[in-house]
């Protein structure tokens, strides 16, 4: 188990990681630029991180845990199955908006990861997917939704969008997170032929 009094150390160089990651790309960023930012040594960052490639990993990571969690909370949760695709559909959007920086580091860097790095990181993602797909699958055999499209193209469809997020939203935007969550909650329940879910 992780000493508490340790614990910061950890969150520190994750911080400075995807500080420097963001602003000078993966590829331009050194080890000892990062434990340099996060007032480290080498070997204290070692003790956390087995290399750059466990450090980017590990800040999609936190964020793609995080939204698992709380879409096994929502699926298993109360309400009808349009409530919680709804729900679940708008989490995801105001979860990525919130942790932009994170989520874009990760997809302009990922092809540089280590081949199986990549490979658990696409495991990962595909689990949180599948979860995901449950739902409109669910739907889609009790006719709640429509089946004329695959559950599987849906959910890629829905997805394709919520990752080219970091592309155009902004945090002083017109819309906030929570908004475009919802209109893009609506557009996947429509798309299903269930309208939205009367929030």
């Amino acid at each position: 188990m992780t000493d508490v009094k340790e614990e910061p150390v950890r969150q520190r160089l994750l911080a400075e990681a995807t500080r420097l990651f963001a602003e000078r790309g993966f590829e331009g960023t050194s080890v000892q630029e990062v434990v340099a930012a996060a007032g480290v040594t080498k070997g204290a960052m070692y003790h956390y991180f087995d290399s750059k490639d466990d450090l980017l990993h590990e800040i999609y990571a936190r964020v793609l845990r995080m939204q698992m969690d709380r879409l096994t909370q929502i699926a298993d949760g109360p309400g009808t199955l349009k409530e919680r695709l709804h729900k679940a559909a708008a989490d995801v959007v105001e979860t990525t908006t919130a942790n932009l920086d994170d989520s874009k580091i990760f997809f302009r860097s990922m092809h540089l990861l280590a081949p199986e790095t990549q490979k658990t990181v696409r495991a990962e993602r595909r689990r949180y997917h599948e979860r995901f797909r449950d739902l409109v699958a669910e739907g889609q055999r009790t006719g709640v939704f429509t089946d004329k499209v695959p559950a599987e193209l849906v959910v890629d469809y829905f997805f394709g969008s919520v990752h080219h997020l970091g592309t155009w939203f902004h945090a002083d935007g017109p819309l906030t997170g929570a908004q475009v969550g919802r209109h893009f909650a609506d557009l996947l329940l429509a798309s299903l032929g269930a309208g939205d879910a009367g929030e």
